[in-house]
């Protein structure tokens, strides 16, 4: 549900939830402050509690989002080098296979840059990732008839090598851009930061504090579970997963 949203929407709707939580706890906090030192004190209790629980779930997604984050990274990278890697060894088989696969090859880095910029499950992500596809199909028969007509060569064969590592390659990056923090996990930062907050300005206001300083943790918080969100987006909001190395072996091609 919330990978689906804008940045702008996601901002907006964290907003409305916890600081709306903070703004109905110092309400309610008010309207109670008059009645016995007992309710300050059991509010005190469960808000400690919470306030304990909530970091370690927050630090918990966070976690696995920077994982996967930096797991894209790499990938990327190691994609990179693999159609840079695939793309001088072509050069070493004969013709007409040689041509036939540089050309591709090109095309081939064109489609894995725009696939880099696309949204996972768009419309545009299938295209790219579908193109890529059958580049690879056409790729792998021009190998073929490569090893064909050379069977002994050491040229074909290690074009064939790095051509498979380079499609391995490509499905390890498919799979890693659909891999991201399941949403139970996501809900339960999302409502678990949103009742601590709502608590804790509710003690905050039955010890006579003013709204300001729940406004402030509850900006805090969003501002944690949004980056923990952002970086499980690789390619939309502010944190995104830069497509520096293939654009570098794509000029490099030229």
């Amino acid at each position: 549900m919330f990978f689906s949203m804008g940045t702008a929407t996601l901002v907006l709707v964290l907003a409305l939830m916890v600081g709306g939580a903070a703004a109905v706890g110092a309400m309610v906090g008010r309207a109670i402050r008059s009645r016995t030192d007992a309710h300050q004190e059991s509010v005190g209790v469960i808000q400690a509690t919470l306030l304990g629980l909530v970091p370690s779930n927050v630090a918990f997604g966070l976690t696995m989002a920077v994982g996967r984050y930096d797991n894209r990274r790499a990938i990327l990278v190691q994609e990179a080098n693999d159609i840079g890697t695939t793309y001088l060894r072509a050069q070493l088989l004969a013709e007409p296979a040689r041509s036939s696969s540089l050309d591709l090859l090109e095309e081939y880095a064109d489609q894995a840059i725009a696939l880099a910029d696309q949204v996972p499950d768009s419309r545009r992500f299938r295209d790219a990732a579908s193109r890529m596809t059958d580049l690879q199909r056409e790729l792998w028969a021009a190998a073929t008839d490569a090893v064909h007509a050379d069977p002994t060569g050491t040229g074909p064969r290690l074009y064939v090598e790095s051509l498979n590592a380079m499609i391995d390659s490509h499905t390890d990056r498919v799979t890693s851009l659909k891999n991201r923090v399941p949403g139970t996990v996501v809900l339960l930062q999302v409502l678990g930061s949103t009742v601590a907050v709502g608590v804790l300005s509710l003690y905050l206001a039955l010890l006579g504090r003013g709204l300001v300083t729940s406004l402030v943790a509850a900006t805090v918080v969003i501002l944690i579970v949004f980056i923990s969100m952002d970086l499980d987006r690789p390619h939309r909001g502010l944190i995104t997963v830069p497509d520096s190395a293939l654009v570098g072996v794509r000029q490099a091609m030229d």
